[in-house]
């Protein structure tokens, strides 16, 4: 039968505002008996988890020193509890000197071996190839220092796992993923992007959009559109384009589902135009990759800033977009973009001077 106890751990409670987080000490070979590793995936097309996959290489350089001689590891790691867990303070008695926001006392974490990872009382925040090193290490026990706080739920474990992570530059990939899953305050950059990232999320896990399992992220490898190329067109049109209409200027807040119909219609529009130009990938075709991707962002914010999501399948935009089939070079051939500037169909390259160029010479077809 699997061994079911209470470890009890000294900690120093530390009061931050409204929050609370516990310092404490743990043998790194216990971890694994009440905390997991959340790694980012989808189920069914919904995010689970928020961490990246082991690196390797890290975790057996970490290793091998840990089983030198003299091995040291001071910085803590971060737990995020649920509210299984609970902190006991110590009795104490006024005395000169205490403090208001440090208190004494006992973490007291639950341990179940017979639970699966999903349903442990900890998840690792920051950590995790130190985590994964001490677990494969061949040493009997190693103390390391910890802190520990106990989470609202999975979203307040994204956003401290954001911010914990933010000094040390996280793959962009990771962080738009989570984004749209997060709450409370994050850094201004990440609070401009999280409308972005959620409506880049949907496109990519809807069945009834043009974008359905294409946009590359972490969750979905085989994507061939860069997920950077997509957020930057949302971005763009949310702030100074046609999705601007449907958010609200006081608070930033939008009708995310007539955003998201209004992006599905203006693409699928793009998608029948050029089928097979949109299953090509970036290497391949122009218009799946940044350039493209960014430069038709452009056309839609021209051609439909005005139109609500619900007439934007009509001749209104649809004979525009056809009238860019005489003038482009998604896959084959020559950009002629007049004054002599010619280039090879695969010349233009994700900068802003080709993305401008691109825009210019797509406007002026739309517009004929």
């Amino acid at each position: 039968m699997a061994d079911q106890y209470m470890l009890r751990l000294p900690a120093l409670e530390v009061r931050q505002g409204d929050r609370r987080i516990y310092c404490f000490a743990v043998d790194g070979k216990k971890l694994t008996s009440f905390a997991a590793v959340s790694r980012i995936r989808r189920d069914e097309h919904e995010l689970r988890g928020y961490q990246r996959p082991e690196v390797l290489s890290h975790v057996r350089a970490i290793r091998r020193y840990l089983e030198s001689d003299g091995a040291m590891l001071p910085n803590a790691l971060v737990f995020a509890f649920d509210q299984r867990t609970t902190f006991i303070p110590a009795q104490r008695t006024d005395s000169d000197g205490a403090v208001h926001y440090s208190v004494p006392g006992e973490l007291v974490i639950p341990v179940d071996e017979s639970l699966a990872d999903p349903d442990k009382p900890a998840w690792l925040v920051d950590g995790q190839q130190r985590s994964a090193a001490i677990r494969d290490a061949a040493v009997d026990e190693f103390p390391v220092a910890a802190v520990g706080f106990i989470a609202d739920g999975e979203a307040d474990q994204r956003s401290q796992f954001i911010m914990v992570n933010s000094t040390r530059p996280l793959p962009k990939g990771l962080i738009h993923e989570l984004l749209p899953g997060t709450v409370g305050q994050l850094p201004p950059s990440y609070e401009r992007r999280r409308l972005s990232a959620e409506l880049m999320t949907r496109l990519n896990c809807d069945p009834g959009s043009p974008f359905y399992l294409i946009i590359s992220c972490p969750t979905m490898p085989d994507g061939y559109i860069k997920d950077t190329s997509v957020l930057k067109m949302i971005e763009h049109s949310l702030f100074e384009g046609a999705l601007y209409q449907y958010r609200n200027p006081e608070d930033g807040t939008g009708d995310i589902e007539r955003m998201l119909e209004h992006l599905k219609r203006f693409w699928r529009i793009v998608r029948q135009t050029f089928p097979q130009e949109f299953k090509a990938p970036p290497r391949l075709s122009r218009l799946t990759h940044g350039v493209g991707i960014q430069a038709l962002g452009f056309v839609m914010d021209s051609l439909t800033e005005n139109i609500p999501a619900e007439e934007i399948d009509s001749d209104q935009v649809r004979k525009p977009i056809e009238r860019l089939q005489m003038g482009v070079a998604w896959t084959t051939g020559t950009w002629k973009f007049g004054d002599g500037d010619e280039r090879r169909w695969n010349a233009l390259q994700n900068t802003p001077n080709d993305i401008r160029t691109l825009t210019n010479h797509l406007l002026r077809l739309v517009s004929e």
